[in-house]
C-alpha cells in the first residue's frame, strides 16, 4: 500500500515538473516574439507621421508592452518564496526539504547533506510528507505561473494588435494615392471574411 502511494505521489511530481517546463517554454516563446516586434517597432518609431489615430495607439501599446514583459518575467522567475511560508504552516513543514535548493543550501558540507538524506529515507512517513510537501509546493508555483502567463498573454495580444493597426494604418495612407475607391470596402470585406473564418475554425475545435 505505502509502494503505491509513493507511486502516485511520483507520477504527479513528474507531471508538475513537465507543466513548469512547458509553462517557462511558452513564457520564453512569448517573449522572444514580444522581442522581436518591438525591435521593428522602434526601428520604425522614427519615420511614423503623428495624427490623433497613431499616438492613441501607441499610448496603448507601451503600457501594453510593459505589461506583457513584466507578467513573462513573473512567469519565468515566480515568487517561490510565498510558497514556501505557505507550505510551512504545518508542523511536519518544519523539517529541511532536501528536494529544494532553499532546504539543499542550509547544509554545510556533502556529507551532512547525505547523512540527513539517509535519515529521512529511513522514516517513510516522513520520506512521504517530504515528497507530499514538493508537490505541494510545485502546484502552487504552477498555480502562480499559469496565472501570470494568462495576464502575459492578454497584454501581449493588446500590444501587437496595436503594433499591428499602427502598420496597416500607415501602409493604408501611404497607399491611399494608389488605390481605387472600392479598395476600402474590399478591405472591409476581407477583414469581415477573416472574422468569420476564424469564428468558424474555433467552434470546430471547441465542438471535437
Amino acid at each position: 500500500m505505502q509502494e503505491r502511494q509513493f507511486t502516485a505521489l511520483l507520477k504527479i511530481l513528474d507531471g508538475e515538473q513537465q507543466i513548469i517546463q512547458r509553462t517557462d517554454q511558452k513564457a520564453f516563446t512569448m517573449l522572444s516574439l514580444l522581442g522581436v516586434f518591438m525591435v521593428f517597432f522602434i526601428v520604425h518609431f522614427t519615420k511614423m507621421q503623428m495624427d490623433t489615430l497613431i499616438f492613441l495607439l501607441i499610448v496603448v501599446y507601451f503600457p501594453a508592452a510593459m505589461g506583457a514583459l513584466y507578467f513573462l518575467v513573473r512567469v519565468i522567475v515566480p515568487r517561490v518564496r510565498n510558497v514556501a511560508q505557505d507550505a510551512a504552516s504545518s508542523d511536519q513543514e518544519r523539517l529541511i526539504n532536501p528536494t529544494f535548493f532553499a532546504g539543499i543550501s542550509r547544509f554545510n558540507s556533502p556529507d551532512e547533506y547525505g547523512e540527513y538524506l539517509k535519515k529521512i529515507s529511513e522514516d517513510e512517513d516522513q520520506l512521504y510528507k517530504m515528497f507530499a510537501g514538493q508537490v505541494f509546493g510545485l502546484g502552487r508555483i504552477n498555480a502562480r505561473k499559469n496565472e501570470n502567463v494568462r495576464k502575459a498573454m492578454f497584454f501581449l495580444a493588446a500590444a501587437l494588435t496595436s503594433e499591428l493597426l499602427i502598420i496597416m494604418t500607415l501602409a493604408y495612407r501611404r497607399a491611399y494615392s494608389y488605390l481605387s475607391e472600392n479598395t476600402f470596402y474590399y478591405a472591409i470585406g476581407v477583414l469581415v471574411l477573416a472574422v468569420f473564418l476564424i469564428t468558424a475554425i474555433r467552434s470546430k475545435m471547441f465542438s471535437r
